[in-house]
């Protein structure tokens, strides 16, 4: 039997919005794009130019440090736009589709006979390398590094977060050749949920599965890292998503390379919430016709760690989850002063915490501006990990490149730490403050 982990910190917001275990239909898009910026650290460097043709598969640009790092296009297409931002900075490279999305026959590879190095070739030529983040830092992985162990988490707590358990449905086969794959590479890890976990996580082969039980963020992978094997100094993990390993699955034991994805769309703005087949990289333009859009934000991800996009914008390289809700630009006279029953508060602050499981149509106002931080306890209430999130912020802000290893800066990235901004009653921006000092961790110690 697999062993349980019960984290007693966290926080479960719960929004109105979630989807049922449905598919809605969408017509496909007609413009793809791969976004440099979905990625940390990464400096492009151009393989195609506008107007060019290009078949699924084919690169569109590379990493300049490391040339061997891939992207591909996820489409049969023209390249009709290449879209910067300041300096010239690439911000998304938008490929018009030809033709219907397909797999692209890759060939197999008999992952029992080949060597670690064979399969690490295989997915840098493919670009499915860029699947792989790695911690520390949460950057594309480095493949001359050897890794300690590749983390797999299986469910997500965030708000109205996906199903992985539903998506992966009719893809056991692919996940468990994808875990076996990643198996030649390193050891690998899979923590699911204690309750209603699919087999094919519970029962996969060649890993080490653990069960996990509390809210969130204890779908995060890495609240799941620091309880099963914790990041000490010079060691190196990656992280990869259940749908990633189920592409890299079917390069092996298909030999296709699969861009197909299944995201879900939810969020109070959405008139039916549901779950959608679509591609990597696609235009969000016929998905979102089922959602409300005025007076609403878009989000490529979740409430909490998500990236704001316009309603033609393009799916984050990562995301399997399109959330709308109501924008926070209306003011509101002497709120704090009201009983607050339609509020969700982490603490007893509004009496809406006599109704535990009432659903909320929240947006985005953050109902204060930034303040001095306050040693308060409360990051530390909904932080289930052995850090000190409001020291270790302290350290970041101060620069203190010793006092922030110490408090455990090598172990965490953003989403691990997306409550503490949250319920952050300074409204601290705990998120970039962070990222700021992972940058500088990167840059001063590499």
């Amino acid at each position: 039997m697999s062993d349980v982990i019960k984290l007693r910190k966290g926080l479960d917001i719960r929004l109105k919005g979630r989807a049922e275990t449905v598919y809605g239909q969408a017509a496909e898009p007609e413009l793809y794009a791969i976004k440099p910026t979905d990625f940390w650290g990464l400096k492009p460097k151009m393989a195609v130019k506008e107007g060019d043709n290009v078949q699924a598969g084919d690169v569109l640009f590379f990493d300049k440090q490391r040339p061997e790092i891939k992207f591909v296009s996820p489409v049969a297409g023209q390249v009709s736009a290449i879209v910067r931002g300041e300096r010239r900075a690439i911000l998304a490279v938008v490929v018009k589709a030809s033709a219907a999305p397909a797999p692209v026959e890759v060939g197999k590879l008999d992952v029992a006979s080949a060597s670690r190095k064979q399969i690490i070739e295989k997915l840098l030529a493919t670009g499915a390398w860029t699947y792989f983040r790695q911690r520390p830092y949460n950057v594309i992985a480095d493949p001359d590094v050897k890794a300690k162990a590749i983390f797999i988490s299986t469910f997500d707590t965030a708000p109205l977060a996906p199903d992985y358990d539903h998506i992966i449905r009719g893809n056991e086969q692919a996940f468990q050749a994808g875990v076996s794959a990643l198996a030649r590479i390193a050891p690998v890890f899979i923590g699911a949920r204690s309750t209603g976990a699919s087999k094919a996580f519970t029962e996969a082969k060649d890993a080490k599965v653990t069960l996990f039980a509390g809210k969130h963020p204890a779908g995060c992978v890495g609240v799941q890292i620091n309880n099963v094997s914790p990041i000490n100094a010079g060691e190196k993990v990656l992280t990869i998503q259940p749908q990633e390993v189920v592409a890299i699955g079917k390069i092996f034991a298909d030999g296709k390379l699969d861009f197909s994805r299944v995201i879900v769309l939810d969020g109070s703005q959405v008139a039916k919430p549901a779950y959608y087949r679509t591609t990597l990289g696609a235009q969000l333009t016929t998905i979102l016709a089922n959602a409300n859009l005025q007076g609403s934000r878009v989000i490529s991800g979740n409430v909490l760690t998500g990236t704001k996009v316009q309603a033609d914008g393009f799916l984050g390289y990562y995301d399997s989850q399109v959330t709308v809700i109501p924008e926070g630009d209306k003011p509101e006279f002497f709120g704090w002063i009201t009983p607050g029953l339609n509020k969700f508060s982490a603490s007893r602050t509004f009496f809406s915490w006599l109704t535990p499981s009432k659903e909320y149509d929240l947006d985005t106002n953050t109902h204060g501006e930034p303040r001095a931080i306050v040693v308060s306890g409360e990051m530390e209430n909904v932080f289930p990990m052995d850090i000190y999130p409001e020291h270790l912020i302290k350290a970041i802000l101060a620069k203190d490149i010793d006092k922030m290893i110490d408090l455990g800066i090598l172990e965490v990235v953003e989403e691990d730490m997306a409550l503490c901004e949250f319920v952050s009653t300074s409204k601290v921006p705990v998120q970039r403050i962070l990222r700021n000092g992972l940058n500088l961790m990167i840059q001063e110690v590499g």
